[in-house]
């Protein structure tokens, strides 16, 4: 690894511990000539993912373009951002797990609602609202009301349509 400082590639390694998200490992490290102290992180190579868009072009899976995305339906609502890494890992390994290189814009968008389902049924809304393209507030209703089929409700949630 090559030092911060002088560049010189010659150190070595004080500590390796499992960094706290669990997914990399993080190693303190000294450098032989000029005993300049510094960390580096180690991390699984992943497979690079495509998304074919509806329009048929492809590009990388960007990681932080997905976290970015499921962090905007989830503004200003109760969730950790922690829960939100997490979902995306989970979004990652599902997709790795299908052991397809390229996967279609509307199978990560369907993996997305599933997260956002489990994690905020607002944030879960918002993200369908876009992702299918809702035109009028019927849409909403209406994915509000299968909402509430699939979601049991605490006695003291209100009601969101009275009939």
């Amino acid at each position: 690894m090559r030092c911060p400082k002088c560049g010189t590639l010659e150190d070595k390694v004080i500590d390796s511990r499992p960094s706290k998200d669990g997914a990399s490992i993080r190693r303190r490290r000294e450098c032989l000539e000029c005993a300049t102290r510094f960390t580096t992180y180690e991390a699984l190579e992943r497979a690079e993912l495509r998304v074919v868009k509806r329009d048929g072009r492809r590009e990388l899976l960007d990681r932080q373009k997905l976290l970015n995305s499921i962090a905007k339906a989830c503004e200003k609502r109760p969730v950790a951002f922690e829960d939100l890494e997490g979902a995306v890992e989970e979004i990652l390994q599902e997709l790795e797990a299908a052991q397809d290189r390229e996967v279609t814009s509307r199978i990560l968008g369907a993996h997305v609602m599933g997260a956002l389902h489990r994690l905020d049924p607002v944030a879960y809304v918002r993200y369908a609202s876009v992702y299918r393209e809702f035109q009028e507030v019927g849409d909403f209703i209406e994915e509000i009301e299968s909402l509430e089929r699939r979601v049991a409700r605490t006695p003291d949630q209100k009601e969101l349509f009275q009939a």
